[in-house]
């Protein structure tokens, strides 16, 4: 697992803010979901993730092993053309603890064109271990009307 030091990124600039470099984190992270990069995808996550999904098990997935096991069926449909673009990103980093919310197009060229408005709520819980963020807690949520 590689380390990050205070003075630089996830991408190596050196003098990057937390706010930064978790910014990066997890713009990475959305990359590597939109083209289907498992490892991608469960990097700089803690062991102990827990993630609450649109998709069953509603009770939340618990564990490294078991955020990766769930990701695979998503991929697959994203693969098929499904968007997956952030459009707004807030962050708010302390010393050792962070929070993140963003808004990301999530859904299929045609269910755009329904309703070009719909959009994938993501919440990030992060915790800095080593000097490195970590995304402990991780919820994903579409609005219901």
């Amino acid at each position: 697992m590689p380390q990050y030091d205070d003075r630089s990124d996830a991408s190596g600039a050196a003098g990057a803010t937390d706010e930064e470099r978790i910014r990066a984190l997890i713009t990475a992270w959305a990359a590597a979901v939109h083209r289907g990069d498992l490892a991608g995808v469960s990097a700089d996550h803690a062991q102990d993730i827990v993630m609450f999904d649109v998709a069953s098990p509603h009770h939340g997935i618990r564990g490294l092993a078991a955020y990766r096991a769930a990701w695979p069926p998503f991929l697959a449909w994203q693969a098929q053309g499904a968007r997956f673009d952030i459009e707004s990103l807030h962050v708010t980093a302390g010393t050792d603890v962070a929070y993140a919310h963003a808004l990301v197009r999530c859904a299929t060229p045609e269910e755009l064109a329904a309703d070009p408005g719909f959009r994938l709520r993501l919440t990030f819980g992060l915790r800095k271990e080593r000097g490195r963020w970590l995304v402990a807690h991780e919820h994903h949520s579409f609005p219901h009307d």
